[in-house]
């Protein structure tokens, strides 16, 4: 009908949304959000559509974006609805769609299914409920071989890019404890990294991506300089022996006093050389668990040494 297509005018969409119609204006000339109609004296006039697509443009501000990126989302949204509104898990569909392009190797849908996940909620309910399992699956593809390691980069790329706005979004205040976050020397595989992380600044930790390849030297530096809580590293493929060897004792040397885990893949197979200089293996496939060790180390720390008594030294 056309009295649905536009019957209010800016003033009132102003009251109605709270938004003021200066900035109404600048969205419809900046994002093209909303394009209200016109009449024959160039008043806009506004739809429930228009006020809808406004108020999710305003939520999405309110949770911490900006409007140029709120704007892409609402666009995305409204020009790709998902498959079946209203019916089933949505958080369930959207894992699913991206986990599918990844599987197809289209970036162009990967893309579009992300922009999907960002209008389903906060920061932290798309972290908990899209973000992290996906990139879990992700990385749970790759290692079994069901997917390539140009696939596993390629989702690897979109998905930090998303996992980075999140996280800045959720990092807690300057004084939070900080947990310094990296790979192995050799290990170029950050995805668990920003899966860790995103459940960090949820637990109240500010996190200090070093990101991948991070030699013990990079380790000591950060360390010094940041004098994080605890340093955690990320390992997913093992290195030899020998180099396991080698760099588990360097990495013990450049924490010094420090807590330090170790987490991924191949975690579970250094473990008898990390417990042995004072690290704590995490297990990959429990983020809570692994939260919750990275706890427990620093509360051991803050405790101090225990004493022993002297037995025998009389």
């Amino acid at each position: 009908m056309a009295d649905d297509e536009g019957k209010y005018r800016i003033n009132v969409v102003a009251q109605k949304t709270g938004i003021s119609a200066a900035t109404l204006r600048a969205w419809e000339r900046r994002y093209g959000i909303p394009v209200p109609r016109r009449t024959e004296s160039s008043y806009r006039v506004y739809s429930d559509e228009d006020i809808a697509l406004i108020q999710r443009l305003r939520a999405l501000c309110g949770d911490g974006m900006s409007p140029s990126e709120a704007a892409k989302v609402v666009l995305a949204e409204a020009q790709q609805p998902l498959a079946h509104p209203g019916i089933g898990d949505p958080y369930e569909q959207v894992r699913s769609q991206i986990v599918d392009a990844v599987e197809a190797f289209d970036p162009d849908r990967i893309e579009m299914a992300v922009n999907r996940a960002l209008t389903l909620g906060s920061a932290s309910v798309i972290c908990e409920k899209v973000i992290v399992p996906v990139m879990f699956t992700v990385g749970r593809l790759w290692h079994s071989g069901e997917i390539t390691i140009a696939q596993e980069h390629l989702a690897t790329q979109i998905l930090e890019t998303t996992a980075r706005k999140l996280i800045g979004l959720m990092q807690p205040s300057m004084g939070a404890r900080r947990v310094l976050l990296a790979c192995f020397a050799e290990d170029e595989h950050t995805l668990p990294l920003y899966g860790i992380a995103l459940h960090l600044v949820q637990a109240s930790f500010r996190t200090v991506m070093l990101g991948s390849r991070t030699p013990p030297a990079a380790i000591r530096q950060a360390v010094q300089k940041l004098k994080p809580a605890c340093v955690g590293l990320s390992v997913t493929m093992p290195p030899p022996p020998h180099r396991a060897r080698e760099l588990i004792d360097a990495y013990a040397d450049a924490c010094a006093d420090t807590p330090w885990v170790v987490g991924g893949q191949a975690a579970a197979d250094l473990e008898p050389l990390v417990e042995e200089r004072g690290g704590v293996v995490v297990p990959h496939d429990d983020v809570r668990q692994a939260i919750r060790s990275i706890e427990s180390s620093i509360a051991r720390r803050r405790r101090g040494p225990k004493t022993h008594s002297a037995k025998g030294s009389q």
